[in-house]
């Protein structure tokens, strides 16, 4: 039997039907490019309101940037179960996933054009598993102080019905993109 990722050709009936999700994406290049003609809000606003693509990461991990105001951002994720882990739950690093990004695009909101930023460390504190079970999964980033070399910020995710899944503190670097 193959341990190739993806080869069911010799999958055992006790698996079941095997299943599928498509991906689609847009060249991020475009979105990189209209990101660096804008300050950090502009840019979260033009994502929400869809003048950019997406980044490739959004449509794979199943998460839409929903709100966004200076030092504040909102993403909402779908959770099923093409990424639970091996005992049955949503694997953490998709909800470590979501939290880098609220506490990153929230700490973008406050920066000006021409300057970027990246994490530099992430704590999570994982308080109860996610299934799919869980519903919409809804993440909630916002910066604690800005900064211009370093910068905080704090995430939550809350699942459908509002109950505390993880929490996180981040540092972020900032620094001037390059031209």
């Amino acid at each position: 039997m193959s341990t190739e990722a993806g080869d069911d050709t010799a999958a055992p009936a006790a698996w079941g039907e095997p299943r599928s999700r498509t991906v689609t994406w847009y060249d991020p290049m475009v979105t990189a490019a209209g990101i660096r003609e804008r300050s950090g809000l502009e840019a979260l606003r033009a994502l929400l309101d869809r003048e950019l693509p997406p980044p490739p990461v959004t449509p794979l991990v199943q998460m839409d940037l929903v709100a966004v105001e200076e030092g504040r951002v909102e993403f909402t994720c779908t959770v099923d179960e093409s990424v639970y882990n091996p005992i049955g739950v949503v694997h953490g690093g998709l909800v470590c996933t979501l939290l880098d990004t609220v506490a990153g695009c929230a700490v973008h909101s406050t920066l000006p054009q021409g300057v970027g930023y990246t994490s530099i460390e992430l704590k999570v504190t994982y308080l109860r598993a996610v299934t799919q079970a869980s519903g919409p999964l809804t993440a909630v980033g916002t910066v604690v102080k800005p900064g211009r070399r370093v910068a905080f910020a704090e995430g939550q995710v809350l699942d459908a019905t509002g109950r505390l899944v993880a929490t996180a503190s981040s540092s972020l670097l900032v620094f001037p993109l390059p031209a």
